[in-house]
């Protein structure tokens, strides 16, 4: 039962990796992403992965701040019309500033949960393969000899109801 259990984990594993590699395949093949990825800036982030997951984690962070931003300028605006214009001007420059400490705060945290997003990605990829891997894992014994494990058809016998 074990054995089907893990077959049919790799089986599902196997699934969900050639169907990540066809969307992956089709955003590199989109002509905006080939366009972009052909430029200076496209291929620097390229050259930094890092520095490019932590640009994309910000912009998604910052779009409701920057959303909620626009949307003052916008009501400020109907204000103006109905003149109240030193008031505008006072509300866009506290606004603009209020944007800006909160966007430079996303950054740094941005910056973490990149990080924390990256430093798991290696971690579960890890567990993940030494899981899966194929081949078989090694014991030391007591003089220092490397052993083989013992194969899961040994345990069978073992864990019989």
């Amino acid at each position: 039962m074990a054995k089907e259990e893990l077959r049919s984990i790799s089986r599902n594993l196997q699934e969900l990796q050639k169907k990540l590699s066809l969307l992956i395949d089709s955003f590199q093949n989109n002509s905006k992403v080939v366009a972009f990825m052909k430029s200076p800036v496209g291929q620097y982030l390229d050259r930094h992965p890092f520095l490019a997951f932590t640009l994309l984690v910000f912009i998604v962070m910052s779009a409701v701040p920057v959303g909620f931003f626009l949307l003052i300028v916008m009501l400020t605006s109907l204000a103006a019309l109905l003149g109240v214009i030193i008031l505008e001007g006072l509300v866009i420059a506290v606004g603009g500033l209020s944007l800006l400490c909160i966007l430079c705060g996303l950054g740094f945290v941005s910056l973490i949960m990149s990080g924390m997003m990256i430093a798991s990605y290696v971690v579960v990829s890890s567990l993940i393969n030494y899981w899966f891997s194929p081949r078989p894992l090694t014991q030391q014994n007591t003089n220092g000899d490397f052993l083989p494990a013992m194969k899961s058809a040994d345990f069978e016998g073992l864990y019989q109801e």
